[in-house]
């Protein structure tokens, strides 16, 4: 009989997981259990003023990859640390630019991430 693992040790397991290996298996989970992994989408608030209001509140942020520069190495050295992409990934992205790199991310996150990559050489924007 299979052990039960507890929430912590099934954290720990998906850590390891990179991005696309994670991807299938939430594709695999909602075949399985016939489910969907879409987070809710709240309504939202009418009219201009409210789509101000929204835009003043925004803690999302995409950080987006607008050209690898002179340093394409670096750039994609600091694209696997930040995504946990392997080695082809990484390039397909550098070389598709302009793609993001990160998504949804906060603030913090997002300026941390769009500095590591400048200091590489790569024009990022953030949105």
């Amino acid at each position: 009989m299979a052990t039960k693992l507890s929430q912590e040790e099934l954290l720990a397991q998906f850590e390891t997981l990179t991005l696309i290996e994670l991807s299938e298996f939430v594709k695999a989970f909602e075949e399985k259990f016939d489910v969907t992994a879409a987070a809710a989408v709240a309504a939202a608030p009418a009219g201009p003023a409210a789509a101000a209001e929204v835009a003043e509140e925004q803690d999302e942020f995409d950080v987006i990859l607008t050209g690898a520069g002179e340093k394409k190495i670096q750039v994609i050295k600091v694209v696997r640390e930040l995504t946990s992409l392997g080695l082809k990934e990484a390039k397909d992205l550098v070389d598709g630019a302009p793609k993001p790199v990160l998504e949804k991310v906060a603030k913090e996150a997002a300026e941390k991430a769009a500095e590591s990559l400048k200091a590489a050489g790569a024009s990022v924007e953030v949105k």
